[in-house]
């Protein structure tokens, strides 16, 4: 059965050999066999079985077979082959396929983005652990649906706005699944209606028409924060789960303060003297570093701006580093101390623009939506970028104030720096008689960047530093090639769209230029509307995107959709003055 098997399926044109793929080239010289155990199958054999697999046959056929490789790896310890597929130095490695011995059962098969992202994989142990499972997830839409909706015009445009915003649920469903291109695919439509909505909103003007959307009383959604906010806690520490976003910005902020180095360059990396044991649950291995500690390697985890380590040596100094990637109790507290922060924020936000009820409205909306808990879940950083932007708009009329958040943002992670043109030119557009209120902010944000790229003066070169700084950080950045966007999908053999792209990026940045001059007045409504939609803008044009991001533009779209939410007597906003 086995032979009429191998007849059926092996591909006589595949070359079976070791090449230039191999990373270690070492192996060139290692026998396949293991001296001391048996093996049933032999090199042919295993790569039968490995190409017969469905999901790698499909994978491999889009290739040509005259650019394939096949290297098979007999793995003595586990008694199981490994079988590797490159198909020419563009695509890369194809297939990476593991074969039980004498069974020909396969025990692992991972195509396309799933050899070299682990993430794509789709496996039930996927990044954020509990908030995956369905009824947790959604339990939470479900939660964020039922306090939102408008009960009394079901077909509002409200209600699809809310339904949008969770309709990011199918594309991350499909994703869960290891279906990379299909979940890909499904995060735009509601990106690009999110974009042109903030646009349209962006033109808001005040009216005297009340409404009166949402039934819930005041204190009702406020008790429904507070429970949701302790199970969003409680969430976070039952998972001993730190993504590599997280755990990077542990190690920065140790190199800062105990190291008195640059993060940048200074990352653990692999090395050839290994030590301990690989840690869990962030997976790598442990090496010995220039600082001859022993650490688990996270490359490029120094491609973040200062302030993604800076926020974290708090949490650094209280709870310290093991030097592995562990439960990382700094990353834990960190991540719900920013977390809280954002809720904070929000509640500042709806309560000078809306009193009571849109703070509760805001804060609620935060803590039900489930890729909040998505990224407090992962321990990830990525929602400095929503405090350090939401404390900036609730100080907006300070023009120093609105330049410094914006600043921490920006040097937190580089997206924010967008918004520059838009926040520089509020509450009226760019003019010379003005020029006082923009050397303001002006004065603000290069008072942020000062606290931020003082850590370049540690070790004394300057020049130095700057250069590995931009070589690490945005010299890598746009350049790197990712599954997570259609940008990066002609690796895959599907289409080069990279020219779209750059047209997109271009776009995007005569945009915000020319928020500087258009509209000529701006509300804070206003404000809200086009920074979520510069930075939704950006997200399209981005070659790596993921859930993690959404939370960047969730609080000003959650603004822009429940100003509206207008509240009677000492509670309503009037918005004309800014207009």
């Amino acid at each position: 059965m086995i032979d009429a098997a191998m007849a059926a399926t092996a591909r006589p044109q595949v070359e079976l050999k070791s090449s230039f793929y191999d990373s270690d080239k070492s192996l060139l010289a290692t026998p396949i066999f293991s001296e001391r155990k048996i093996t049933v199958f032999d090199q042919s054999s295993a790569t039968g079985f490995a190409l017969a697999h469905p999901k790698v046959s499909d994978w491999v056929a889009r290739f040509p077979e005259r650019d394939l490789v096949v290297r098979a790896n007999f793995l003595s310890d586990q008694r199981q082959w490994e079988v590797k597929v490159w198909a020419g130095e563009s695509a890369g490695q194809i297939a990476l396929v593991r074969v039980r011995d004498g069974t020909g059962d396969v025990l692992e098969a991972w195509t396309g983005p799933q050899v070299n992202w682990v993430m794509a994989r789709g496996n039930k142990d996927s990044p954020g652990r509990d908030i995956n499972d369905p009824e947790i997830w959604f339990g939470f839409v479900a939660l964020f649906l039922l306090g939102l909706i408008d009960y009394r015009r079901l077909r509002s445009i409200r209600n699809v706005d809310l339904c949008v915003l969770v309709s990011f649920s199918a594309s991350f469903w499909f994703f869960n699944q290891g279906e990379i291109f299909t979940s890909v695919a499904l995060s735009y439509p509601p990106l690009i209606y999110l974009f042109l909505r903030m646009l349209w909103l962006s033109r808001y003007r005040n009216s005297e028409r009340t409404v009166k959307s949402i039934i819930w009383p005041t204190w009702f959604l406020v008790g429904l924060t507070v429970l949701a906010l302790g199970f969003r806690v409680g969430l976070n520490l039952e998972s001993p789960h730190v993504i590599d976003v997280g755990y990077a910005s542990v190690i920065g902020a140790q190199r800062i303060v105990t190291e008195g180095r640059i993060p940048y360059g200074n990352f653990p990396k692999p090395g050839s003297e290994e030590c301990g044991v690989s840690s869990l649950p962030g997976g790598g291995r442990d090496y010995i570093q220039f600082n001859g500690r022993c650490e688990t390697s996270n490359e490029q985890g120094d491609t973040y701006g200062p302030v993604a380590y800076l926020a974290y040596i708090p949490g650094y100094l209280a709870f310290g580093w093991s030097g592995k990637w562990d439960s990382l109790p700094a990353a834990h507290v960190t991540a719900l101390v920013v977390d809280l922060l954002v809720v904070m924020g929000l509640v500042l936000v709806g309560w000078r623009y809306g009193r009571a009820r849109l703070a509760a409205i805001l804060a609620f909306a935060w803590v039900a939506f489930p890729f909040t808990q998505y990224v407090l879940s992962m321990n990830s950083n990525d929602a400095l970028i929503s405090a350090f932007l939401i404390l900036g708009f609730w100080l907006a009329a300070s023009s120093s104030a609105r330049g410094f958040f914006l600043s921490f943002a920006a040097w937190a992670k580089f997206a924010p720096l967008v918004l520059a043109p838009l926040w520089l030119c509020y509450p009226r557009a760019f003019s010379l008689s003005r020029f006082g209120q923009r050397a303001l902010f002006l004065v603000g944000f290069l008072l942020g960047s000062s606290v931020a790229f003082w850590i370049l003066l540690l070790e004394g070169d300057i020049g130095g530093a700057i250069h590995t700084f931009w070589d690490r950080t945005l010299g890598w950045q746009l350049g790197r090639s990712s599954p997570f966007s259609v940008w990066g999908w002609e690796r895959y053999n599907y289409w080069d769209m990279s020219i779209f792209q750059r047209i997109l990026q271009a776009l995007v940045v005569i945009g915000a230029l020319a928020t500087a001059f258009i509209p000529k007045r701006r509300s804070p409504v206003t404000l809200a509307a086009l920074t979520a939609a510069l930075i939704i803008g950006v997200e399209l044009a981005m070659n790596h995107w993921f859930y993690l991001y959404i939370v960047w533009f969730f609080p000003f779209v959650l603004f822009t959709f429940f100003i509206n939410e207008r509240c009677i007597g000492k509670e309503s906003i009037h918005l004309s003055k800014y207009g």
